[in-house]
């Protein structure tokens, strides 16, 4: 029995060595010399403090900065462990909504998504992107489109010409990969850091 034991234990051994540590451990370690800023998270800090992650989308409110994709990820809910409650961008729980097309919730949530991003800028299509999901819920980008639509909101709550938000959006998009994959996009985070850079400018020549 134990010639036949001896040589399966060996094997789970050594499969367990290779792949559950020495496999792991060079990958990350590759991953930290090749691409050292994403394997740590791809943290941005400001004043020696984090603020965010370029990798993970955060809700921004405030008609003074851009806002991103709407995110359907969920927590538990602290009043009742058995249920969830809406908890955008939240990474211990990346999902997107599992609402079909033909589900009555989400085009209503869509519909009037929609109808308060006319609001906000009249007369112009609403980029899909900024009343529709992605598959993560944690997307951290918007489209060039995306970020222009809002141009005017951002730039009059924060007493700026148009022109110029505008300009600084053009400044943080960023083109397809290789110049082949994906598509053009504009990080928020580092779109909304930059605006707040561009005003303390302001303050520091006045």
């Amino acid at each position: 029995m134990l010639t036949q034991l001896r040589p399966a234990l060996v094997l789970l051994l050594a499969l367990t060595m290779l792949t559950g540590f020495a496999y792991p451990v060079a990958m990350t370690g590759i991953a930290g010399v090749i691409f050292p800023a994403q394997a740590a998270g791809g943290i941005i800090e400001r004043e020696g403090k984090p603020v965010g992650s370029s990798l993970i989308g955060q809700s921004f409110t405030s008609e003074r900065y851009f806002q991103g994709r709407p995110s359907a990820t969920s927590a538990a809910d602290p009043a009742d462990a058995t249920k969830t409650v809406s908890s955008p961008y939240n990474a211990a729980s990346s999902s997107g909504s599992n609402l079909g097309p033909t589900s009555a919730a989400l085009a209503e949530r869509v519909k009037a998504d929609v109808a308060a991003r006319q609001a906000e800028n009249p007369g112009k299509p609403v980029p899909v992107d900024l009343v529709t999901t992605s598959g993560s819920g944690l997307d951290p980008d918007i489209s060039p489109d995306a970020a222009l639509f809002q141009v005017p909101r951002v730039a009059k709550a924060r007493s700026l010409p148009e022109e110029r938000v505008r300009d600084l959006v053009g400044t943080q998009v960023q083109g397809r990969w290789l110049g082949v994959l994906g598509e053009p996009r504009v990080n928020v985070l580092a779109l909304n850091l930059a605006l707040d850079d561009l005003a303390r400018d302001d303050l520091a020549r006045r």
